[in-house]
This record gives C-alpha cells, sequence and structure tokens, in this order.
C-alpha cells in the first residue's frame, strides 16, 4: 500500500477527516491540496513546478464551455419547477391510471420520468410530485412508506435520464461526449422505470389493498375530453425534450446549446400556463446561481487536491491498489461500486465525480473498460446517494413539503426497497454492459492494419517518377494526359529565340 510513498494515503486520510468535521468541501479539498504540496515541497518529493499549472488548470475550469450547461439546465429546471406542467401531467396521468390497482404510483413513475426528461433536477421533481401526489395518495388508501417511497425514487430517476446534470459532470471528468453519454442512459433508463413499474405491479397482485385504485366518483369516466387533457399536458413535453436532447442526440447542437435551447422552451411553457412572472425568474435564477457556484468552486478545489495528489504518484497508488483486485474488470467494478455507494452515505454527488471519478477513471481505462459503461454505471449508482439514510436529500424534499402526520421513520423506511431495485438496475448494467453499449451510435469499424495507400505511377518496385511519355501518345498508366510540344503549345506559333545577352564582364570589342 505505501509502495509510493506514505504522503498519497495521508492525503485521501486527510481529505476525509476534513470532511468528517464538517468543514466546506470545496475548501477542505484545496487546503488539504495545498498543505501536502508545501510538505513535499519541503521534504523533496514534489516539485514546485507543478504548482505553476494550477492558475492554468483553474483558468481551464473557468473557460469550459461544456460546463456552460450546467447553469442552462438548472435554470431550466427551476423555472419547470414553477410553471404548472408537473401539476397538469399528474391529475391527467393520475386520472388515466386511477381505474386499476396501484394506478397513482403508476402515473408518479411516468411523470417522473418525463419530468426527468425536461428538467434533470431531483428537488424539481420530488418536491412537485410530493405536494400533488402524496396527499391524494394518503387519502385513498396508500400507506405512508409506499406513497413516500415511490415519489422519491421517481424523482431520482431523474439523476439518470437525460439530460442529467450528473451525466455531464461525469462526460467533463472522464473526457467523453455528452451526448454519447445520454445515448448510454436511454437503456438504464427505461430498465429503471420497469423496474419501479413492475414491483408495483406485483404488490396490487399480492397485497391489492395496500395499492386501491381511486373511486370513480374522482377518476371520471375515461371519455375523449381526459384523453385530450393528457395530450395536451404530454404534447408541451416532448417538443421540449426534443429541443433538449433530439437536437444533442442528431448532431444539431451542442449540450450548451441545448440547454439555452431549453430555457427558452421552459419560458415558453411558463407563459403558456400564465405562470412567468419576474418573481419567479427571480427566484429561478437565484437557485441557479446558487448550484453554479458550488460546482465551480468543488471543481476548484478538486483541481487543487488532485494536482499535488498526482505530482505525488497518488494516481499510480490507486492504481497499484486496485489493478490487482481479483475477478478481473468485473471484480473492479463491484468493489469501486460499493466504495461509492459507502461514499454516497456523506458525500453528494458532485463531489463524488470531482474527487473519486479523476483517480478512477485511468484504472478503468488500463482495465479496458469502455468509459461511456463506467460513467452511466456510476450514475446509476449515484441515485442510491438521494434515496438511502442518512442524508439522502430526496428524503430532505419530502420531509420538507411532506404533512407533519407523515413519520420520518416511514419516509426512511419507504425508500429502502426502491434502494434495493436501484442497486439491482446497478447489477445489471455491471453484468450486461450492452444495457449501455447497445444505443451508443457506432460508426464504420476501420482496422489501420489494412489500409493501403497506392498512387499511380509508383509500383512495388521502388519509388520512382513515371514515364515522360511515348512518341505519338501519352504516358502509359495515365490516359489523356500528355507533354505539350517542347517548341510552344499547341496552336501557338513556335517561341522566337531569345537574342544573345552581350557579356559585360569583358570589354566591348571594337570593329
Amino acid at each position: 500500500m505505501f509502495d509510493f510513498g506514505i504522503i498519497p494515503p495521508a492525503m485521501f486520510v486527510g481529505m476525509v477527516l476534513f470532511m468528517l468535521y464538517g468543514f466546506p468541501v470545496a475548501f477542505s479539498l484545496a487546503a488539504v491540496g495545498l498543505f501536502f504540496g508545501l510538505i513535499g515541497i519541503a521534504t523533496d518529493h514534489f516539485s514546485e513546478a507543478f504548482l505553476q499549472a494550477l492558475p492554468l488548470r483553474i483558468f481551464g475550469i473557468v473557460s469550459n464551455d461544456l460546463l456552460l450547461a450546467i447553469p442552462f439546465f438548472t435554470f431550466m429546471g427551476a423555472i419547470l419547477e414553477r410553471c404548472g406542467l408537473a401539476e397538469d401531467l399528474l391529475e391527467g396521468m393520475g386520472k388515466l391510471f386511477g381505474r386499476v390497482p396501484g394506478g397513482l404510483a403508476y402515473a408518479v413513475i411516468l411523470v417522473g420520468a418525463v419530468l426527468g426528461a425536461i428538467t434533470g433536477t431531483v428537488a424539481a421533481s420530488v418536491i412537485t410530485m410530493g405536494v400533488i401526489s402524496l396527499p391524494i395518495m394518503l387519502r385513498y388508501g396508500y400507506s405512508p412508506r409506499l406513497a413516500t417511497g415511490v415519489i422519491a425514487a421517481s424523482g431520482t430517476i431523474t439523476q439518470v435520464i437525460p439530460p442529467s446534470l450528473v451525466l455531464v459532470v461525469l462526460a467533463d471528468q472522464l473526457g467523453k461526449s455528452v451526448g454519447d453519454m445520454y445515448l448510454g442512459a436511454i437503456g438504464p433508463s427505461i430498465l429503471q422505470v420497469a423496474i419501479f413499474m413492475g414491483y408495483i405491479l406485483v404488490l396490487s397482485i399480492l397485497k391489492p389493498a395496500s395499492v386501491p385504485p381511486l373511486p370513480k366518483e374522482v377518476r371520471g369516466d375515461l371519455s375523449w375530453a381526459l384523453l385530450l387533457k393528457v395530450l395536451a399536458g404530454m404534447v408541451p413535453s416532448i417538443v421540449l425534450i426534443f429541443l433538449v436532447l433530439g437536437t444533442i442526440f442528431m448532431g444539431l447542437a451542442t449540450p450548451t446549446e441545448a440547454g439555452a435551447l431549453g430555457v427558452v422552451g421552459a419560458m415558453v411553457l411558463a407563459a403558456m400556463h400564465r405562470r412567468l412572472t419576474w418573481p419567479l425568474i427571480r427566484e429561478a435564477m437565484r437557485s441557479t446561481t446558487i448550484i453554479t457556484s458550488m460546482v465551480v468552486m468543488i471543481l476548484i478545489g478538486s483541481t487543487c487536491f488532485s494536482l499535488v495528489f498526482q505530482g505525488m504518484d497518488g494516481s499510480r497508488w490507486i492504481e497499484h491498489m486496485l489493478s490487482g483486485i481479483p475477478g478481473g474488470p468485473v471484480g473492479f467494478l463491484i468493489f469501486v461500486n460499493i466504495f461509492i455507494f459507502v461514499l454516497a452515505f456523506f458525500l453528494d454527488f458532485f463531489e463524488i465525480a470531482f474527487i473519486v471519478i479523476p483517480m478512477l477513471a485511468p484504472v478503468a481505462s488500463a482495465l479496458g473498460i469502455d468509459l461511456i459503461w463506467f460513467g452511466v454505471l456510476i450514475c446509476v449508482n449515484m441515485q442510491t446517494s438521494f434515496m438511502h439514510p442518512p442524508f439522502g436529500f430526496a428524503l430532505f424534499y419530502l420531509r420538507s413539503i411532506a404533512d407533519r402526520s407523515v413519520k420520518t421513520s416511514d419516509i426512511y423506511m419507504g425508500a429502502l426497497p426502491w434502494v434495493g431495485m436501484q442497486l439491482i438496475l446497478v447489477a445489471i448494467v455491471i453484468f450486461w454492459p450492452q444495457s449501455v453499449t447497445y444505443w451508443l451510435n457506432k460508426g464504420p469499424q476501420v482496422d489501420l492494419n489494412t489500409i493501403k495507400i497506392e498512387v499511380p505511377g509508383f509500383n512495388g518496385n521502388g519509388l520512382g517518377l513515371p514515364p515522360m511519355g511515348a512518341p505519338g501518345g501519352s504516358p502509359p498508366g495515365m490516359p489523356g494526359l500528355a507533354l505539350p510540344p517542347m517548341n510552344g503549345l499547341p496552336g501557338q506559333p513556335p517561341a522566337q529565340p531569345k537574342p544573345a545577352q552581350p557579356d559585360l564582364s569583358q570589354p566591348p570589342e571594337i570593329k
């Protein structure tokens, strides 16, 4: 473990201690990095030349165009959280599915997936669906644990469904295309929704009393008016999804440009629902500024830490420890996912992405693991950071809007089955990588060893100029090509010889 010195593991332990103490993550990372950098310089384990690159790396962070997608998607989600779109979707879907056992739960899962595809933020989905659906589900016989669990879990689908902010950050840290990360996340997103709905289906068969249908006087009759209402809520969402994701997948826009289009679409939807007001925009701008500032500061702190960590051969230390794990790539992935699952009890997904992923990505690449598969797998795992106690943010959001009659213990216990289903998806992605790679746009595969470049007139007997021509015809192998006559171009009079120039180096001859 200490083959590469004691400083890399000491840096890792110091970082953990700072965070357990409760010091802000961004400043903890920067302080630990600079402190150990000074120790390394004093003990000749670290060259001060590394620190000269720190200003350039910080400038690279603040000038990274890809990270502009984060404020755009955050602003879009903050507007959609308050524009009334979720209310329309939930009301229509609830009445449409309310006639079957578990219908409200089905509606919450489907609306959570749609909101995830247009907002990209967990808070917007959980708070909106909790305010609207939780009182109705409790009123008509759903247990508090099931109701809170399905709402929190449906909100965390946002972490995997594009345009997830986690996928943007992971693409930046892994040096991969955001479009490829989004394409790779399509399969796990569909599987996650299917697993959640399958769980509700099993409950409706085994315990129908726990997921009762809505009474007829509440859901109404299945009519064209109801279908049109559902479509009226879905069509704007589909248009916005195309603006955000379709333009990326088709190559018409970068993620940053697609985020800007999404902001415009969100403002149009808010105007359609007559919610586009200056207080709404101001609150959305405030939350966007807070999140974007947090991300940039964590990035700067993690850059200070990783620069010194790599200068101390920390990356070689990590690779030395993890490359010897039994089981090859699968063993490595299982260990990494257990490690990240434990870290998610204490760290936010931004912190995990900026601190841990840069250490693990070189090892994954050395083991031949596709980094898109690796990134999507980590994203699926980090869903659990929003769900499991004690620091699951989705549980905090739900606690803040739930009635006091709903116990905190019910919220925590209700989340556990859904965490288990998220871990099932992690296992599926590990042992079935095609669930990610199948959706990637694979161009034609070219074997560079089979490429031959042939130039006319050059053969395998050595390089040489082609023949200049044959009498009365074109050069062999080059039809239609002949040199012009030496005494002028065809059809032109012969060139006249130039008069001889006098030799000025000799005196003129007098005749």
